[in-house]
């Protein structure tokens, strides 16, 4: 969980934004991972969500304790706490025509996504607890999910088992391994 006192002023963030910017970009290259052509999942952890909230101060200038406070209330439930991993998914399609028609196809999708990691069950993200992000019509293009690990599926990565992710939506399967410096970091994000 970040603490307000661990958080930059806005004036010290400016000064050292661009040097912390490229430390995030780096980070989060060992923490994404693509499923298909459409969909993409950052892993979060506290680095990642650490560069929303000082990006979001920055921006909307917030700078009273009130605000700051609301924007910690905000983004500290996308920290994952040692027993589950939390994940933004993007669904990605450039073209705004195919974009509007594949999010109206591929409602549910956010409850489709699986952990799978050797000799156990699938996990399946619990998604959008914060708020709903789908309506009658369509899904959102970006969702948060959370996947809850039990101790013997930390047990078995922690000894090496393999990881797989996936979609598993009538209009959208995609599964990918796990590349071994996406695994060793969330491994190490798991009590």
């Amino acid at each position: 969980m970040i603490k307000r006192e661990s958080l930059l002023s806005l004036e010290a963030y400016a000064r050292e934004r661009n040097a912390f910017r490229a430390r995030v970009i780096e980070h989060k290259k060992r923490r994404t991972l693509r499923l298909g052509e459409h969909v993409t999942l950052l892993f979060e952890d506290e680095l990642t969500i650490r560069y929303q909230v000082q990006e979001m101060l920055r921006i909307e200038r917030i700078f009273e304790e009130e605000g700051i406070q609301h924007e910690l209330e905000a983004y500290n439930p996308l920290v994952p706490d040692g027993h589950n991993w939390k994940a933004t998914m993007l669904l990605e399609y450039p073209d705004a025509d195919e974009r509007r028609r594949m999010l109206a196809r591929l409602k549910g999708i956010e409850r489709r996504v699986w952990v799978g990691v050797e000799g156990c069950e699938r996990v399946f993200a619990m998604a959008d607890e914060d708020l709903e992000r789908e309506n009658e019509d369509k899904t959102s293009a970006v969702h948060f999910l959370r996947f809850e690990l039990e101790r013997p599926v930390r047990e078995r990565l922690r000894k090496g088992a393999r990881l797989a992710l996936g979609v598993d939506h009538p209009e959208y399967r995609a599964s990918a391994a796990v590349p071994p410096d996406v695994q060793d970091a969330l491994v190490a994000d798991l009590a």
